[in-house]
């Protein structure tokens, strides 16, 4: 038994060190730690362990111990970069991701920053690689082992595989099971938690490779359809005129009926079904309008303060003011908000969607619908115009588009300034109306201290007497810079006269992750609920003299782009979009993207499978069922958009 042991050892050092260094992953990142999760993870990595062994096993020595400290480097490299990456985006990077991982390292100061208030934790995913290094050769055994010895690792190498997967089928097969990630879908922040990081790449390389698809169980003719609450018929009440729809002329059913390609059948059959929005008293109300469309990087409701922010509280309070408002978080921060706040369609976990859809038809961006209409598209970017390859998506949207290194000359500073972008920009489009420019600002950018973030520091004197935390005093100081920016820009639409002509529209790329979950709290005001408040955000729309108006109503940056439409009075298809207007009668759907979703008679938390209704309102399990199958068919055919280039097939003349 202890020779056994011995020629072991390795396998056994394996096992314990990959083991250790995810628990210290776990510790370190989630919140609530779950055993039944720790044991599926320590099952796969088991497995590993074995194949990590046997490898070593064609090996002894020296040569063999320098395998293995390569091999656990590696593990190490994995575990501890995926935890940096979580501390900077507070989300994971794929496979995909890491190719273009270049980009990152344009955060150095930050990173170097986060690397030293988190070096104890760093220090714990290295003991195990440093006690190999070290002193391995003493204590394990490095001994190459023979054919029936190799057979046995190999063997089982594949039991604890198949337990693994075996575990997987018990946990069940419901939306976020551990089954569902491993086969049907691909969440990461839930995949780490569930399957654990080593599987959970392993299955995005898995995936990359072969070109995977989220699966959907259900056909696209039995995705169901909430039910209309029906109006009680009034025996006095005068016939209504027929409803009018935002549709365009396309059939779908004629479509699916004439398509040989299954995936695309399973596409036009899904849009034949969806319920379209109608027209309303808010279709074409700013009609010809000039628009500004903003997506502002890390703003929040802790930004907007009638004293230090006077511009963002003035746009929010006499426009339309949405207090129901959320900006999810998706899987690529800055890049993915924007998908979804400029397209209307939820991003494919695993890549940059918006530089996949860069050769893609995108016929219901902002720019291509207005650029068709004779208005002049302008977009800009105060930071590096290639970042998240912005020059191919923007250009790809209908807008000619300009960044830091693209024919934008603002003073590189890190953050840039958002006022000096409009100040430089604005004159380039204001006098040729009709005219839409859209901005990605930085300024707001983390980190949030005042070393190491220009911006926090150039507006330090305006937040110097507030009485808060020295992060939260940052925050505000990026945001003044914004406040600034958008002061600016009425200053120089109201001198040309053309502010009444002119609907600015401004959302969140996703809420400021870069703060500490204590100074979210402290700008709060409250201890901020994580799965949907800690979401929640402004939406700003507006024009000078416009009558001001309070929309309760749930909402989210999915809807920016048909709310959009219809007020423009746009032609535009309200079936293919994955938001909804928000002025529409139809049933609001609110989507995070862990499932969890809000509608107008509760929020239903899809992790812990906890449903919250609105006060005085009751719902069977048959509702949450139904909106659960409409978020997860929403997932599933957005991602077929994307992948199969859709609108171009339905729009070929484009």
């Amino acid at each position: 038994m202890a020779e056994i042991a011995k020629r072991d050892s390795l396998l056994i050092f394996y096992f314990v060190s990959i083991a250790f260094i995810d628990l210290t992953f776990r510790l370190g990142i989630f919140e609530d730690f779950y055993i039944r999760d720790y044991v599926l993870s320590l099952i796969f990595i088991l497995a590993l362990a074995f194949l990590f062994h046997f490898i070593n096993s064609f090996f002894r020595g020296a040569a063999s111990h320098v395998i293995a400290c390569l091999i656990l480097l590696f593990v190490t490299v994995l575990y501890a970069s995926q935890f940096m990456y979580y501390q900077f985006f507070r989300t994971f990077y794929s496979v995909y991701s890491a190719g273009n991982g270049a980009q990152v390292f344009e955060f150095w100061k930050d990173i170097r920053t986060l690397l030293v208030e988190n070096i104890v934790w760093l220090g714990l995913f290295m003991i195990p690689l440093l006690l190999l290094v070290f002193w391995g050769r003493r204590l394990l055994s490095f001994q190459r082992l023979d054919k029936f010895n190799r057979v046995s690792i190999a063997l089982c190498f594949v039991i604890a595989q198949i337990a693994g997967i075996g575990t997987v089928f018990a946990s069940g097969k419901g939306i976020n099971s551990a089954y569902d990630l491993y086969y049907r879908n691909s969440l990461p922040l839930l995949s780490m938690e569930k399957l654990g990081l080593v599987t959970t790449m392993r299955l995005d390389m898995q995936r990359m490779v072969t070109g995977w698809s989220p699966r959907l169980e259900a056909s696209a003719d039995d995705i169901p359809l909430p039910a209309e609450d029906p109006l009680p018929d009034s025996p006095d009440a005068e016939p209504e005129k027929p409803e009018e729809y935002n549709v365009m002329n396309i059939d779908f059913e004629a479509m699916a009926r004439a398509e040989k390609n299954q995936d695309l059948k399973s596409v036009h059959s899904y849009f034949s079904k969806v319920l379209p929005t109608e027209k309303n008293e808010y279709t074409g109300k700013f009609k010809g309008y000039n628009l500004i469309f903003i997506t502002a990087e890390g703003f929040s409701p802790y930004a907007v303060n009638k004293e230090v922010t006077p511009t963002l509280y003035k746009l929010i309070h006499r426009g339309y003011n949405f207090t129901n408002f959320y900006n999810p978080i998706w899987g690529v921060s800055t890049s993915d908000g924007e998908y979804v706040a400029t397209l209307g369609l939820i991003p494919k976990s695993g890549v940059w969607s918006f530089q996949e859809s860069g050769r893609n038809l995108l016929p219901f961006a902002m720019g291509n619908q207005l650029k068709k209409l004779g208005y002049k598209t302008m977009a800009y970017h105060n930071h590096t115009y290639t970042y998240y390859r912005r020059d191919l998506s923007h250009p790809n949207m209908g807008y000619e588009y300009k960044g830091l290194g693209n024919g934008l000359n603002v003073k590189e500073t890190w953050p840039e300034s958002d006022l000096e972008m409009i100040e430089k920009t604005v004159p380039e489009y204001i006098g040729k109306e009709p005219f839409h420019a859209y901005y990605m600002t930085v300024s707001g950018h983390m980190q949030y201290s005042f070393t190491g973030n220009y911006i926090a520091w150039k507006n330090k004197k305006h937040v110097d007497l507030l009485s808060l935390s020295n992060q939260a005093k940052a925050y505000l100081a990026t945001q003044i810079e914004l406040d600034r920016a958008l002061e600016s820009l009425l200053s120089q639409l109201e001198q040309v006269g053309v502010a009444e002509k002119t609907l600015i529209a401004l959302s969140a790329d996703h809420y400021p992750y870069g703060l500490d979950p204590k100074t979210i709290n402290e700008l709060a005001g409250h201890k901020v609920e994580e799965n949907f408040e800690l979401y929640r955000s402004p939406f700003i729309l507006y024009s000078k003299g416009m009558e001001p108006e309070v929309i309760d109503k749930p909402a989210s940056s999915l809807d920016i782009i048909p709310t959009l439409s219809n007020l423009l009075g746009l032609d535009y298809d309200s079936r293919l979009l994955m938001g909804q207007d928000i002025f529409s009668e139809k049933a609001p759907l609110v989507i995070f993207m862990n499932k969890s979703f809000i509608t107008d008679k509760g929020r239903y938390n899809a992790v812990t499978s906890e449903y919250l209704p609105v006060p005085g309102v009751s719902v069977d399990q048959k509702y949450i069922n139904t909106i659960s199958s409409i978020v997860q068919s929403k997932f599933y055919y957005s991602a077929k958009i994307l992948e199969l280039d859709y609108y171009r097939k339905i729009f070929p003349s484009n």
